[in-house]
């Protein structure tokens, strides 16, 4: 691989948007499938989060937050970004599909239209939805942002809900303002996945909805990054959908030889319903 194109930030943006153009994404049917669900007892949850890069310095940054004690995921670190409010969602879809806020630039417009109508509907119906959160979590402008593409649909392997990662890119540099359900924000190079003595193990304990009194144990990998003296750990559903950015964009795959470090983690059941 050619790691200059790393630290170039017009050409890695222009290979951003044609490798996410390009790519074949499933908005259609997972939405489709979510609202067959919503009359049932096992309804599904859909959600949009953007997954934020940013650059500083001659490299990139994918920019993610800290989630607080105030909400069920507390210290997890993920995208900014939450559940889809259809009613409010869809009365702001049409001034990101129109360009109306310039989240849209004319080649990322063109590419998410040949999609389809349908598919372009969903993609712009859950950039509003995520950009809404974005604002409402970090005070991040719609005005600083830039849509680079989609991601291809993320389920969660414990809860019933379907996320749909949007990549973006934040224009200018900016102060967040977080709000409750944010403790703090974080930055992670995006060299740091290139290094592989910053993939771990990382070791859950979830409860057994059939026995409230044991735990199941599962093993996940994970990246480690220190953030003043700190060593914060991704895992989960946002360190699969960075490694999925980096696989559509770069051919990436994650290095094969890992540090043996192991982590554990235990998990309440309000992580496992999604809300305290």
């Amino acid at each position: 691989m050619d790691y200059d194109i790393l630290s170039a930030k017009d050409a890695f943006l222009d290979l951003v948007i044609e490798k996410l153009g390009t790519h074949p994404i499933d908005y259609v049917e997972k939405i489709n499938f979510i609202r067959s669900t919503q009359q049932s007892l096992e309804a599904h949850q859909a959600a949009g989060v953007l997954l934020l890069l940013r650059y500083r310095d001659g490299q990139f940054f994918f920019q993610l937050i800290k989630r607080s004690l105030r909400t069920a995921q507390a210290g997890d670190l993920s995208c900014p970004g939450g559940m889809l409010h259809t009613s409010i969602d869809s009365l702001l879809r049409p001034l990101v599909a129109a360009r109306v806020a310039a989240i849209l630039r004319k080649d990322t417009a063109n590419y998410a239209r040949e999609k389809g109508h349908e598919t372009f509907k969903v993609i712009t119906l859950f950039l509003a939805n995520a950009a809404r959160e974005s604002w409402e979590e970090i005070r991040l402008k719609p005005c600083n942002l830039l849509f680079l593409g989609p991601l291809p649909c993320y389920c969660l392997t414990l809860r019933r809900r379907t996320i749909f990662p949007l990549v973006g890119f934040i224009k200018h540099e900016c102060t967040f303002r977080t709000n409750s359900e944010v403790d703090k924000t974080f930055e992670i190079p995006l060299k740091a996945f290139f290094d592989p003595e910053n993939f771990c193990r990382y070791m859950i304990l979830a409860p057994d909805p059939t026995n409230p009194l044991k735990y199941n144990q599962r093993e996940y990998p994970c990246l480690t990054h220190a953030d003043q003296g700190v060593q914060e750990i991704l895992w989960g559903a946002t360190f699969n959908i960075i490694l999925s950015f980096l696989r559509i964009v770069l051919d990436y795959e994650p290095p094969q030889k890992r540090s043996d470090r192991a982590f554990k983690k235990i998990l309440s059941a309000q992580y496992m319903k999604g809300h305290q």
